[in-house]
């Protein structure tokens, strides 16, 4: 990762002298891609990545130290130092946005929009980053002997496939769909996609007008209200409550889609009743808008039964369900699916060939083979079990740290649970959040996912709310971050 980024800084080959480090570093450093407070790569582990000494990494820390850029101490991995705006010198990516010409209105719309940076390198010893999952749960030999099984089978001809996705893969889905899910579709209902974001992209171009509104959950997933804003549309925050979207809300909202994640609200985690299902949905029907409904971590149920989505209820008529692979085997594998009512079937399909013709056919039928053996459904029993185990130990380490002092939610089902400090204000976020990276620890506010429009709700300012995600730690390591955020939240607390 630090290879490649600094290859994209420099332009220059792995191979680089002390200088080139250091300047990429920097660079690095002044975007924010190291913030304050984050600990740089070990010289040693530094020097094996770019294929240099460890003495040339060793010259370029110290000329960073001595312009004040990084901390050095014996025995411990740089750290980067606050530096003071008034003396910080031109921040490098600011000056190229300026620098940029004219841009057609979509792209000053995302011009506009404040980066979600989760794909940042991250060096800290426990970090309850939430959509991340341990490298360990994923079936690398199944996947191996899957991929492997496509690639010695020659096709009957190197072309484009149908842009709705391999058939294979599609009726793989449709089975695996009505098994765990109990939804039915047609074959032809089915969209492959290249995750999560391009369904939501897809669904974003097609439903949206440039001046038209959405329905975004309150708090919601950031992301996807970006997606849907960059067409022009305007959202319109509902708040939620422990069951989900408050549909008695939508009353003379006039809007042409609304996006939900009613099986397990993100991020509060509430599961939306039969009776608001219902209700949700004949909004819907009345003002012929429709509903995404986005299933993104449905195989993770722990106390809770599983809910039928939406798309069963009914004829499903108003309904695109989203499903993903990104919560079972990998973030990095970018295989998603719709399902469509049938009288977009189409115009889905053409959009997606629009886009990139058809997702890649590999993975697809490799996925299919998976869901085909049986061994993607005893994959996801396993990492189920292992992220049952992974919140259990999380829930007790906070009890034990904590007990009463917090207030937990969203425990029922999925990969993160949202923690409230009861004796910690809002105010104090972004204290606690530095003290918690001092310790080698991170930490992910709540608060930007709520909307900050003018008469909405914003996040609640007499706690302070963290998401927590736990599906990339071993129990050890989530006992040994709650311990440094129990010394954190102690720290805080004394400093006020």
């Amino acid at each position: 990762m630090v290879q490649s980024e600094m290859q994209a800084a420099t332009g220059h080959a792995p191979r680089m002298g002390a200088r080139r480090i250091y300047e990429a570093l920097k660079d690095q450093i002044l975007s924010r891609v190291y913030e304050a407070g984050s600990r740089l790569p070990s010289s040693r582990s530094l020097a094996n990545e770019l294929h240099v000494s460890r003495t040339t990494v060793t010259v370029a820390y110290e000329q960073l130290a001595a312009e004040g850029f990084v901390e050095l101490r014996q025995g411990a991995r740089p750290r980067v130092t606050a530096l003071q705006i008034g003396q910080r010198p031109r921040d490098i990516k600011a000056a190229a946005r300026e620098a940029c010409g004219p841009l057609s209105t979509y792209g000053e719309r995302l011009r506009r929009l404040s980066p979600w940076l989760d794909y940042l390198p991250n060096t800290l010893a426990v970090d309850f980053r939430y959509g991340d999952l341990a490298p360990s749960d994923f079936p690398a030999l199944a996947w191996k002997r899957a991929v492997n099984s496509v690639i010695t089978q020659r096709p009957g001809r190197l072309a484009y496939e149908d842009p709705r996705g391999s058939r294979r893969l599609r009726q793989a889905l449709q089975g695996y769909l009505w098994r765990a899910r109990t939804l039915q579709c047609d074959l032809e209902q089915i969209i492959v996609v290249n995750g999560s974001q391009q369904g939501l992209d897809l669904c974003a171009r097609i439903l949206l007008d440039a001046n038209s509104a959405f329905v975004m959950e309150n708090p919601g997933y950031r992301m996807a209200c970006q997606i849907f804003s960059s067409t022009g549309a305007s959202a319109v925050a509902v708040d939620v409550d422990a069951g989900g979207l408050k549909t008695e809300d939508l009353s003379g909202i006039d809007a042409q889609m609304a996006y939900v994640t009613p099986s397990h609200q993100f991020p509060l985690g509430g599961v939306m009743p039969i009776s608001r299902r219902h209700q949700l949905l004949d909004w819907a029907r009345d003002r012929d808008a429709y509903v995404v409904e986005d299933d993104y971590d449905s195989e993770y149920r722990y106390d809770i039964s599983p809910v039928p989505p939406l798309q069963s209820l009914e004829d499903g008529r108003n309904v695109i369900y989203l499903g993903t692979v990104s919560k079972t085997l990998s973030p990095m594998m970018r295989i998603g699916y719709l399902v469509v009512p049938k009288h977009l079937q189409e115009v889905f399909a053409t959009a997606k060939q629009l886009i990139d013709r058809h997702t890649p056919m590999t993975e697809q039928e490799a996925l299919a083979s998976l869901i085909e053996s049986g061994a993607y459904e005893s994959h996801v029993r396993r990492v189920r079990r292992l992220n049952r185990e992974r919140r259990e130990a999380l829930l007790t380490a906070l009890e034990g740290a904590f007990g009463e002092r917090l207030t937990v939610e969203g425990a029922d089902a999925g990969l993160h649970v949202v923690v409230w400090f009861n004796e910690l204000p809002g105010s104090a976020e972004t204290a606690l959040m530095d003290a918690a990276r001092q310790r080698d620890v991170g930490l992910y506010s709540i608060s930007p996912l709520y909307d900050s429009a003018p008469g909405t709700t914003e996040a609640p300012r007499e706690r302070l709310g963290l998401v927590m995600g736990y599906s990339a730690l071993t129990p050890r390591q989530i006992e040994k971050g709650i311990q440094l955020l129990a010394a954190a939240v102690d720290a805080v607390k004394g400093a006020r």
